[in-house]
């Protein structure tokens, strides 16, 4: 398919979901179930990821939820209404629950209560109650702005008009779900294409008395703005909800520890078909407000609720042969090649078999008939083998010992682990092997780190080939006049690219070096990188200083990170790369987070362990009253804050610079001060 026709059928699949939301939103008639809403969906962002010229502003990719209807009046949340991470599997809510223990600096066996709370699929709404009177409901909307539904929420049986307990807060936003149970959507299945459908629709009817005609109901679960609420957990919540006069979820529970939650979660997905209101997973928040506020959020996420999601679609499939893929960090990862099938939805025909050591373990062949299974967004992956389908000519997959670029592979050790990694690596892991070199390229203009237009991963590829490009710096000097006449491009083509590379040649310190694929560098480490060193002269001159320990002091920056770093800077043409992108780009210094805030030019360095509170955390709120956090003692450095076993060399320093020495209470009753 060339250029055109792929513009073509990304404008009809554009075309298609507009009209769809126009159904759905505007006309609050529905066409579609909303699987297929969601793989449309997919496909157009699919088309996106891989083609990089296909942009649009009408696409789903530049939006959070919807739009607000123009129906309705747009109006924002004072709180925004934030989505969920998700979690799918026994390891995923170890990780979760770990998380948090490592955030609030707390010792393995601290128990953590959950409020366990089953996802209903409804339709998000949030009430304004003032005085103890509803006043105003808000559709979630992007989660910044939502439509103001208020008379269409005021049918609803569920929704108290007015509270009458005197323990009611002053103001609040109570949020919930809008939902049609199953027994009554039985009644509706003529009109609506499933019960999400139906009370979607049913929200945005223009006329309330239409809406009033659909049986809806709400089950209350949490709160936004408030004023005047005098609970300290979640589970204490749910009850005043109840209380109150709302209905909130009859299999809410009060659980400790992961197994728990895991048998929790079995026993209510066997309870599932018999519900009559349609669930998607369960919800865990951690139960103490305190504690929530300290954990705070992750982008568009909090940190103190995850999203445990039910089983994902399976589906049958064979292996038709199994590919090697190289990643930018030199990972080999074996990827089979399945027959066609459709999971979801979604036509599915690669599953990633992980690394070698998981071939072994399930004797995965070239020809075996597999179960395949698809979770979320998640890559699809083989979860088993049927033996008993075998032939007896299969013969067991033998993993390649070398790189294509002639490198022997090798299984690094662990040095935490004790244990060699299961992922076969190339160890040059450079641009020296032309493998891992494409897809540093590819990372290099992805969309987290240049994110340069019409650049995507086939550009990369065929630009490779024609050697137009080997190293970063060349997307920068660029033959436009020989790409103008390449098959598909011309005149108008090659100035649009132009005009692209050009326009990212000014670049955040943070994204910069994110881009270069340094390998455990993810973008909040290159965050923490960026606002260590401030400045790209800085970064570039860290192999000359050789001061590489001093990294250690940024909180987040391991040994891990230290060695890679210290492996990056050490190869000769990553400082060629590094000195020639430094005369074709403006890298722009580390922005501070908050210049307004209490702590304003004052700097901090802790020393020692604190007591329930992490390096992380006093970073954090260091931050958040515009302090900032040093890695040495210097005459630069205002506070020295000392917990448990500080190092007696870094006392000594501050003190023969009179430099203030303070303990935790100190910094804490120094923020309370500051506000």
């Amino acid at each position: 398919m060339n250029k055109k026709e792929i513009i073509t059928q990304y404008n009809i699949k554009l075309e298609l979901i507009n009209k769809l939301n126009k159904f759905y939103f505007d006309k609050s008639k529905p066409i579609v179930s909303d699987e297929e809403y969601d793989d449309l969906k997919k496909e157009i962002i699919l088309l996106e990821n891989k083609y990089k010229f296909l942009v649009s502003n009408n696409s789903p990719s530049k939006s959070v939820g919807h739009k607000p209807s123009k129906n309705f009046k747009k109006a924002n949340h004072k709180v925004p209404m934030l989505s969920l991470a998700n979690a799918f599997s026994e390891e995923d809510l170890i990780n979760f629950e770990k998380k948090i223990t490592n955030f609030l600096s707390q010792k393995e066996g601290f128990e953590i209560s959950f409020s366990a709370e089953p996802k209903i699929d409804g339709i998000s709404a949030s009430l304004t109650y003032k005085n103890r009177i509803f006043v105003r409901g808000l559709s979630r909307g992007d989660g910044k702005e939502g439509e103001d539904i208020t008379n269409n929420l005021k049918t609803i049986k569920d929704i108290p008009q007015h509270i009458s307990s005197k323990d009611f807060p002053e103001e609040i936003d109570i949020r919930g779900e809008v939902f049609i149970q199953n027994s009554d959507f039985e009644n509706l299945k003529d009109k609506f294409a499933n019960p999400r459908n139906a009370a979607s629709g049913s929200l945005r009817q223009k006329n309330p008395e239409d809406t009033k005609k659909i049986p809806l109901n709400f089950i209350a679960y949490t709160f936004g703005f408030q004023n005047g609420l005098k609970v300290e957990n979640q589970y204490d919540y749910l009850k005043k909800l109840k209380q109150w006069g709302f209905k909130i979820n009859p299999l809410n529970k009060l659980i400790s520890g992961v197994k728990n939650l895991i048998n929790n979660y079995n026993e209510i997905e066997k309870k599932r078909a018999d519900l009559d209101f349609d669930i998607d997973g369960i919800v865990y928040k951690v139960n103490d407000f305190g504690l929530q506020k300290r954990l705070g959020n992750v982008a568009n996420a909090p940190r103190w609720a995850v999203a445990h999601k039910f089983s994902s679609n399976k589906a049958v499939s064979q292996i038709k042969d199994i590919e090697i893929q190289i990643g930018r960090t030199g990972a080999l990862t074996p990827v089979a090649k399945i027959k066609p099938i459709n999971i979801g939805g979604v036509q599915v025909s690669n599953a990633t078999l992980h690394n070698e050591d998981e071939i072994i373990r399930k004797d995965i062949r070239i020809g075996d008939t597999v179960t395949v299974e698809r979770a979320g967004d998640v890559i699809p992956h083989v979860v088993s083998v049927d033996i008993l389908k075998r032939k007896n000519t299969s013969k067991k997959f033998i993993f390649p010992k070398k790189c294509p670029c002639g490198y022997e592979t090798i299984k690094e050790f662990n040095k935490i682990t004790k244990k060699f990694d299961a992922v076969r690596r190339c160890p040059d892991r450079g641009f020296e092997c032309n493998r891992i070199a494409k897809e540093k390229l590819k990372h290099f203009v992805s969309k987290e780190a240049f994110n340069i237009d019409g650049f995507g991963k086939k550009i990369v590829e065929k630009f490779w080939e024609l050697r137009l490009i080997k190293l970063p710096q060349d997307i920068f000097k660029l033959d436009y006049d020989r790409i103008e006449k390449l098959d598909g491009w011309g005149k108008l083509s090659a100035d649009n690219l132009r005009y692209s590379v050009d326009e990212k040649k000014q670049i955040s310190l943070e994204r910069f070096i994110y881009s270069l694929g340094i390998r455990h560098i993810g973008l909040e480490n290159a965050k923490l990188l960026s606002r260590y060193f401030g400045s790209f002269q800085k970064f570039k001159t860290l192999s000359k200083k050789n001061n590489y320990s001093d990294l250690l002091n940024i909180d987040g920056i391991g040994e891990t990170q230290l060695v890679s770093i210290k492996n990056f800077f050490s190869k000769n043409i990553n400082l060629k790369i590094l000195n020639e992108l430094d005369k074709v780009l403006n890298i722009q210094d580390a922005k501070v987070v908050n210049t307004k805030g209490l702590l304003k030019d004052k700097s901090f360095l802790v020393t020692g362990k604190l007591n329930n509170l992490s390096r992380a955390e006093v970073k954090s709120l260091i931050e958040e009253n515009s302090g900032t956090t040093v890695s040495s003692v210097s005459k630069k450095l205002s506070y020295l804050i000392t917990g448990e076993k500080p190092t007696k060399k870094k006392i000594e320093s501050a003190k023969a610079l009179k430099i203030k020495i303070i303990d935790q209470d100190e910094f804490l009753r120094m923020l309370n001060k500051t506000g």
